[in-house]
């Protein structure tokens, strides 16, 4: 989670939501990425998917069973389905999201019985610290517009 915080402070440093994710297969990381929306134009460049997205190409599959998502924030219903599709067995996640986040907080597509994957869930992994970048970040933004 360390990492995904670091690749977190990258996303922010740009100007993205500060969003960091890892994918770990047998205690290594195969897969990274952070928040990336605005400096794509893309709107499925989110940490999640990124991390996916490195992880497939790295280990020659778009299915990733076994892996483990490390993630500072509750996946979205975007992400989430990308999760599902990728066959990640163990989602890792730091703050909730109150507004879009789908592992309890809005719903829980992760305990959704017509759904064939059902991911392995533990939320508020070092929560604070996640939680404390994104309201800083946000705070810096109401300020910045404030000012202008």
């Amino acid at each position: 989670m360390r990492i995904a915080i670091e690749l977190a402070r990258t996303a922010g440093s740009l100007g993205e939501v500060p969003v960091g994710a890892v994918v770990v297969k047998d205690g290594e990381i195969v897969g990274r990425g952070y928040n990336q929306p605005i400096g794509k134009h893309d709107p499925t460049a989110h940490a999640e998917v990124m991390a996916l997205r490195d992880a497939a190409q790295k280990l020659g599959n778009y299915r990733l069973p076994g892996c483990t998502l490390y993630v500072t924030l509750e996946p979205c219903a975007m992400c989430s389905g990308a999760i599902m599709h990728a066959r990640i067995g163990r989602v890792v996640f730091g703050a909730l999201d109150p507004k879009t986040g789908v592992a309890g907080s809005v719903i829980n597509l992760y305990t959704e019985e017509k759904l064939n994957h059902h991911a392995q869930i533990e939320g508020g992994v070092l929560a604070g610290e996640c939680g404390a970048l994104l309201s800083s970040f946000f705070a810096a933004r109401r300020n910045k517009t404030a000012i202008a």
